[in-house]
C-alpha cells in the first residue's frame, strides 16, 4: 500500500509539473503575442482608428462652429454700435 501511495504522490507531482510547464508556456506565448500586436487585435486597432477619425471630424466641426460664432458676435457688436450711434 505504501508503494501505491508513493506512486500516486509521484503521479500527482509529475502531473502538477506538467501543468506548471504548460501554464508558463501559455503565459510566455501571451506575452509574445501582446508584444507583437501591441496588445490589440487588428479589429481593435481598426475600431480605434475609426474612433480617432470621428474625433478629428468632430474637432474640425467644432473649430468651424467657433469661427461662425465669432463672426456672428462681430456682426452683433457692429449692429449695436450702429444703433447706439443713431
Amino acid at each position: 500500500m505504501h508503494h501505491m501511495t508513493g506512486a500516486l504522490i509521484a503521479g500527482i507531482c509529475i502531473g502538477g509539473a506538467i501543468l506548471f510547464i504548460i501554464t508558463i508556456g501559455l503565459i510566455i506565448i501571451g506575452i509574445i503575442r501582446v508584444a507583437k500586436t501591441g496588445g490589440l487585435s487588428s479589429k481593435d486597432k481598426q475600431t480605434r482608428a475609426e474612433e480617432a477619425g470621428m474625433i478629428q471630424d468632430i474637432y474640425h466641426g467644432l473649430s468651424k462652429m467657433e469661427e461662425r460664432v465669432e463672426a456672428l458676435e462681430t456682426i452683433l457688436i457692429e449692429r449695436k454700435k450702429k444703433d447706439f450711434d443713431k
